[in-house]
């Protein structure tokens, strides 16, 4: 259910807070503002300037260290599984970086063709093209 300014309610965003701490406590990791707020297809900006309070609560989740006890059971398993997800986050961050530079090199390689043409209309040059046959 959403207000009529189009922004989620605050008890939804809470509870999917809640989850997210709830996943965050089980899988060791810490749960972030950034996260949520995709959830539910905001940025980052405008999730903190409407809801403030829960920004500040998932700030101090986030900051709070990890149970001490919990860290000397971890097994081999969760050993696995942390080193598995962070390759994951890595190896999007990756992806996310390539599609920037293939943007790039699309970018660039139509402004290359542009600049010829210009160069070669300031030259007065005619190009030299292939006889079809």
């Amino acid at each position: 259910m959403t207000s009529s300014t189009g922004i989620v309610s605050e008890r939804r965003v809470r509870q999917a807070m809640e989850e997210m701490l709830q996943h965050a406590r089980e899988t060791g990791r810490r749960p972030s503002v950034l996260a949520l707020a995709r959830q539910f297809s905001l940025s980052n900006t405008t999730f903190r300037r409407y809801f403030p309070a829960i920004a500040r609560e998932i700030g101090q989740a986030r900051a709070a260290p990890p149970d001490e006890h919990e860290g000397a059971q971890a097994t081999a398993y969760d050993k696995l599984v942390a080193r598995n997800a962070r390759l994951k986050r890595a190896n999007t961050d990756q992806r996310a970086l390539l599609r920037l530079a293939a943007a790039e090199i699309q970018r660039l390689s139509l402004l290359n063709a542009d600049l010829v043409e210009a160069l070669e209309e300031a030259r007065n040059v005619t190009p030299i093209r292939p006889r079809s046959r």
